[in-house]
Order: structure tokens, then sequence, then C-alpha cells
């Protein structure tokens, strides 16, 4: 009796602990931290506290991860969700790396050609929005795979959530504007009004309450994986389905399963870094595009320099080239991995870099490979013992499939949309893809989403993701080399203006602010320049000499939190 009364008394005290450090109706954005004990780094300013609280409890950065991922759900629903999936890579206390693959999956009944008409045109609103654009969620598998490395009970982890969803929460300026730009998508695409839509406009300081999802929350607090997976939620999920010409089953969910899958290890000269294997395709990028400048001056080149950002996009429109042709679902599609980030096949390609001018996509495509034997978003976090997680998740478009599940309260995603409808037609985020990525039941279409962590001496040194659909991969890539090569303070590699290249189309896109001379001096070389309002978010935390560092992309309402 004494025993049971000592628990009780510790969590009703961690409980009132988290009720002081999350602040629902008062908080503020903090886009830097620096400190001793730990660090999380998210999307939203609610989120990042959750985890904190976390870490201040006892918990691991493992536990952090998953309160700020479950968090994030309720404060963060153009993107956070338990409606999607995701990746998380995790570098242990005791030296081991854990990748785990939560990514959505195509349902039993989805078919090669289910987004054609009867001419073979693609339909790709099909893909993009409602019920038959979505995959089968992987978000809870996924955290309750990666429960065996916390060390907290699941019941306190998930419980801020549930009282940010229960009790609510007062919306940004940011939150406002996209609930009401897809008010109507929510009325469209959804069987039931849902807490989203109101009558009037939203504003900022409205308080948004979720009770359907709170009671969701509850039902996974109280059955495990098996209170979203089986039981009132996934009955909610059929039902929605079958309103709205879905074709996710019951069988889908209830068989739904995460993988641990092999890391993706790779030096980069003094440093070990640690990625996502496929069906990220970062896992295949990355290494090669980090040794593909890996014998190139970077550092004589200097940061935003004509020769560096010329380099990199030469380095990305290769990788893309690549992507295009030969990644996809290892579960389903033999991809060469081995031969596309061997030093041998990266040395060849890099024949075709012409360090004067433009490559021109038509005329450079995949290599050959011989036989072998948007939206989305990213966390953070570190803790006092050395252990590192990395998460990037996603329901893909905004507001994902813009389908909320009636009763249930969640948006569902659209991940659908990543597979290859038909062969070199572009998705909602331009990338085309063929036989590897085309659509097949119960296969995990490709993503994009690269969590990374970087060692040094074999500890954690730098842990790092966006979202951003196909811009995540280059985005990752410009953060690792702007603190590896060029030296830049952990803010700047976050904050200072990006680029990207996808081989398909075949421009340069740039953010507004980045420097005029250098772009004129692009498009003399033959570069088609295209301005953005902004690429990816990203989460970044820095570990040196016994300092935490993490910083929020100023690009949203991202905040750091840490003590």
């Amino acid at each position: 009796m004494k025993k049971h009364l000592i628990v009780l008394l510790l969590v009703f005290s961690q409980l009132s602990y988290s009720q002081q450090i999350i602040q629902p109706f008062d908080y503020s954005i903090q886009k830097n931290f620096k400190g001793k004990n730990g660090a999380v780094v998210s999307a939203h300013p609610l989120a990042s506290q959750a985890g904190l609280s976390i870490l201040k409890k006892g918990g691991n950065a493992v536990d952090a991860a998953i309160a700020t991922q479950l968090a994030l759900a309720v404060v963060y629903p153009g993107a956070g969700n338990i409606g999607g999936g995701g990746f998380m890579v995790a570098h242990l206390s005791n030296g081991k790396n854990v990748t785990i693959d939560f990514r959505e999956m195509a349902p039993g009944k989805a078919s090669r050609d289910m987004y054609l008409n009867a001419k073979g045109e693609s339909q790709l609103t099909l893909s993009q929005n409602g019920h038959l654009a979505s995959g089968v969620p992987g978000t809870i598998a996924g955290i309750f795979s990666s429960l065996k490395y916390a060390r907290l009970p699941f019941k306190i982890l998930i419980q801020p959530a549930i009282d940010l969803a229960e009790k609510g929460f007062v919306i940004t300026v940011p939150e406002a504007r996209g609930l009401n730009h897809y008010k109507n998508d929510f009325l469209k695409y959804s069987s039931k009004t849902s807490a989203f839509v109101k009558n009037t406009q939203w504003q900022k300081g409205d308080t948004l309450i979720q009770t359907e999802l709170a009671n969701t929350l509850k039902r996974i607090r109280d059955n495990g994986a098996k209170g979203f997976y089986e039981g009132a939620t996934a009955k909610m999920i059929v039902e929605e389905m079958q309103k709205g010409n879905g074709i996710i089953s019951y069988n889908d969910l209830k068989n739904y399963k995460a993988k641990e899958r092999k890391p993706v290890v790779f030096k980069y000269k003094d440093y070990t870094i640690v990625t996502m294997p496929l069906p990220s395709s970062g896992g295949v990028l990355l290494p090669m595009m980090m040794k593909m400048i890996a014998n190139q001056p970077m550092q004589d080149y200097g940061f935003h320099s004509v020769k560096a950002v010329h380099l990199m996009t030469e380095v990305d429109r290769l990788a893309y080239a690549d992507r295009a042709k030969f990644l996809g679902d290892v579960d389903f599609y033999k991809v060469p991995v081995k031969t596309l980030t061997s030093d041998a096949y990266i040395a060849e390609r890099m024949k075709l870099y012409d360090p004067e001018k433009a490559g021109v996509s038509t005329k450079i495509g995949p290599g050959e490979i011989p036989h072998e034997s948007d939206e989305t978003t990213h966390l953070s976090v570190y803790d006092k013992d050395g252990n590192a997680v990395a998460i990037t998740t996603t329901l893909n478009g905004g507001y994902g499939s813009r389908t909320v599940v009636a009763g249930a309260g969640f948006l569902l995603n659209n991940e659908m949309d990543d597979f290859s409808a038909k062969p070199g037609v572009p998705n909602m985020y331009g990338a085309v893809g063929g036989e590897a990525n085309a659509i097949a039941p119960h296969k995990r279409m490709l993503s994009s989403m690269t969590p990374t962590i970087v060692l040094k001496n074999d500890k954690p040194y730098l842990v790092v993701g966006t979202p951003g659909g196909t811009t995540i991969t280059t985005s990752v890539f410009q953060s690792l080399v702007n603190v590896l090569e060029f030296n830049l303070s952990l803010d700047d590699a976050v904050n200072k203006p990006k680029f990207h290249h996808q081989w398909l189309p075949d421009e340069l896109v740039v953010e507004e602010n980045f420097p005029e001379d250098v772009l004129e001096q692009l498009s003399a070389m033959g570069y088609t320049i295209k301005k953005v309002g902004g690429i990816g978010r990203t989460e970044a935390i820095k570990i040196d000499k016994g300092m935490i560092e993490a910083v929020g992309d100023h690009r949203g309402d991202d905040s750091a939190a840490g003590y």
C-alpha cells in the first residue's frame, strides 16, 4: 500500500510540474537555447515545453521525443500528427544507433494505376486531397516501437498532449492563417465539422480545444497501440473511409507494423554521420552528396560563394537524377544502394561536373548501374546522459488530405501522393519517379525525410532535420556543410538563406533573401533561378565542449527549450 502511495504521489508531482512548465495560454517562442543538461527543439513552443518537462522529470531523450511528438499532434495540426508517419534516428548513450521506420503504407486495396483515368492520365487531385489520398498511419506504431528505449511510463509521456487537447491552448498568427485558409477544404473533405472549423475567422490568441482528439489520445493511453489500430478509433477511421471513397480497412490498421531498420552510418572526414535508410531517400542521397564534395576545397570556396553554391547544386542535380530512377521501398524493389554510395560510382558521376557552367538536366540523367548480387515537421532532442534523438514526421501536404476523422478529431495524411502515380509525372513537390516507387499494396512510399545525427569522437555533435518535401535532404546537406566545412554558428547554419535543386524541374530554387550578386553570377553560368519565400524549417542541436546549443528555425513558430 505504501509503495502504491509513493508512486501516486510521484505521478501527481510530475503532472503538476509539467503543468508549471507548459503554459498553454501564455507562452513565447524561444529561438535559441544554451545549457548543459538537455534540450528540445521543435516546430511549436508548447511541444518543446512538453519535451522539456519530461527531461526535467528524469526522462531520457526518447521519452522527451515521444512527449514532444504527441504534443505536436495537438498544437501543430498542419504537420504534427497521429494520422501520418515518419522516421526516428537515435544515438543512445551506450553507443547503439537506432532507426525506426513508421512510414505510412499503401492500403491492401491500393493498385498501381489507382490515380489514372480511363485514358491513362494522372488524376493527382485524388492522391492529394480527400479520403483516397491517405496511406495507413504509422505514427502511433512508431511511438510504441521506440518506447523500449524510454524510461518513464507511457501514461506520463502522453498526458501533456491530452491536457493541451482537452483544455486547449492559444493559437499563433501562422496557425490562425492556416486554419482560415483551409476551412473550405476541411468542410469539403471531411464527413463532419471538426474543431478546426468555426463560423468566424480564427485570430491570434483564440483558444483551440480538441475534445475528440483528447478522447482518442486517452484511448491510446489506456489501451496502447491497440487504442488506435483497433477498437473505437479504428472503427471511426474505417467509417470515415467508407463515407468518402477511401480504402483503408480494419485489416490494414490491425496489421500495420513499424520496422526497426539498419541505420545508415558513414564517415565524412573526422565525423561519423548516422541517418535513416530507405524508404528515406536521404539514406542514399546524403552519403552520395557528402562524398561528392569530400575531396573538394569547400573551406577555400567559402559559404555562399559562387563556387560553393555551383558545386553543391550540381551535386544535388546528380543525386536527385538517381533518386528518380532507383529509389523506393527496399521491401518491394531491389535498390542498388551499395553501388550508388560507392566511391567508384560517385567518382564516375562527378565526371559530369563542370566547374565553369551549369549542368543541363535533360542531358544529365540517372547513372548506369550494373546488376547487383512541405508538410512535415522535425524535432531534435538531447539529454544529459548523451542520448540524441532526431524524428521527422509528416502528413505530406499542409494538413494532409484535409480529412478529419469524424469522432476521433485528427487529420489523415495524403502520403499516397509520394508514390509515382505514373512514370515521369511529378507529384506535389515536383518529384518524378518510376518503377521503383510505383504503387503496390502494403508498400511504403519513398520519402525525403532525413533525420540525422553527426558524431564527433563517437559522441553526438549535431542533431538535425527539417520539413520541406524534396528540399529536406538538400537542407540537411547544407546545414551539415555549413557547420562542418564553413564553420558557421548553429544559428547561421539554420537561418541563413538556403537553395535547392532536384534535377527536374531544371531550376535553382533560392530563398528571396539570397545574395543578389551570387545569383547574377549563377545566372550567367546558365542557371534558371526561382525565388521562394522559404525552404524548410530546420531544428538543430549542437553539443560541443560540454555545452548544448539548440536553435529553432526563424521561418516559423519553431522554438527551443532546455535547462
